[in-house]
């Protein structure tokens, strides 16, 4: 075989060059994780603490809750949802039952919705009640067939819950009780009632997910993602790491349906048994009180969130020793806000620079 010039690997250290991929699925890849490090904290959501076992045991719940539900093998379903536990949940049960888990942005126009509904063929919607009314008008463009509505209260402990449900969730209208709609309640207790058959054996190059492009070269696109693009993704970024990251934080504010989020943020963290920090939104101020409470090992963004966190006041003073890598992509990273920002952490007392 001819060999390949290849001048990058000089500078791989001790890193292999070489990998052996999972030939199985995404949901097994992370399964197989949960089953090494069952106590350790697969995710944590506004305080919220779910370790690997409960992880493994809500997937495979609502495995079931989605076969009690009607969705087969090989369908799409949509997940219009921030980055909340329940999308976690709900992407891996929909690779269990061998379905394909479309990943779309809730903060869509209408318009764009439909568009995707009608491009990834998606008759089955999962979303948060804060987004029905959009999803209500997007039925009249594209029929929707069942819709799962979720809430940000169902993710909490009881006192967080609570005080979700008098003070945001008061502010969300009631979700109408129409004969297409599942409220998460009735989620659950259905995938707790089956009691059939619900897993599908899928390999590495069975479809998986479907997310759509930004449309920078013309009309936005589906793109078909196979389970072994994001096994492979994860070992790479994993090795590339050259440091053991189970056990490690990652502060997961990309949102899952952008292939960064949802690869490198949360699959990567999940494979490598570490903890994904779910942001369910973005503002600089929270991130920056985000990263000084929970002091992540890992943080990843695009370059414009560096820019933000330059300019942050409130890290004025504060250590940034905990970080273990700094990820930036998703966009071109300019030399000069590269070297902007790794002045930055060299000022907040971080042994790592941005890649």
């Amino acid at each position: 075989m001819e060999e390949w010039k290849a001048p990058w690997l000089a500078h791989y250290g001790d890193v292999k060059f070489h990998l052996e991929y999972p030939k199985g699925s995404m949901s097994q890849a992370v399964l197989d994780a949960a089953a090494k490090y069952p106590e350790n904290a697969a995710l944590t959501f506004m305080g919220k603490r779910t370790t690997y076992r409960r992880l493994a045991e809500n997937v495979d719940l609502f495995a079931r809750s989605f076969k009690a539900m009607g969705v087969r093998k090989d369908q799409h379903v949509c997940i219009c949802m921030p980055n909340v536990p329940q999308t976690v949940f709900c992407l891996y049960a929909l690779n269990r039952i061998g379905a394909i888990a479309t990943m779309v942005h809730p903060l869509s126009a209408e318009g764009e919705i439909a568009f995707y509904l009608k491009e990834a063929d998606c008759s089955v919607v999962v979303t948060l009640d804060q987004f029905y009314p959009k999803m209500a008008n997007v039925q009249k463009k594209f029929p929707i067939e069942k819709i799962l509505i979720a809430s940000v209260a169902d993710s909490l402990g009881i006192v967080k819950s609570v005080g979700y449900r008098l003070t945001q969730g008061r502010k969300i209208p009631s979700v109408p009780r129409e004969k297409n709609i599942v409220f998460w309640d009735e989620f659950v207790r259905m995938g707790k009632e089956y009691q059939g058959e619900f897993l599908e054996d899928r390999e590495g190059k069975d479809p998986a997910v479907i997310l759509f492009s930004g449309g920078t070269t013309g009309v936005t696109k589906g793109i078909l993602l196979t389970n072994l693009n994001f096994n492979a993704l994860a070992l790479q970024t994993i090795h590339m790491s050259n440091t053991p990251v189970v056990g490690k934080k990652m502060l997961a504010a990309m949102p899952m349906f952008h292939g960064f989020g949802l690869g490198v943020c949360v699959h990567t963290m999940l494979v490598a048994g570490g903890t994904a920090i779910l942001v369910p939104r973005f503002t600089p101020k929270e991130y920056a009180e985000l990263i000084v409470k929970e002091k992540p090992n890992y943080i990843a963004g695009v370059p414009t969130l560096f820019e933000a966190l330059t300019r942050n006041t409130y890290l004025d003073g504060k250590k940034l020793d905990s970080l273990l890598g700094v990820f930036s992509g998703g966009d071109s990273l300019s030399i000069e806000l590269k070297e902007k920002f790794d002045r930055f952490l060299a000022d907040h007392s971080a042994s790592v620079r941005i890649r």
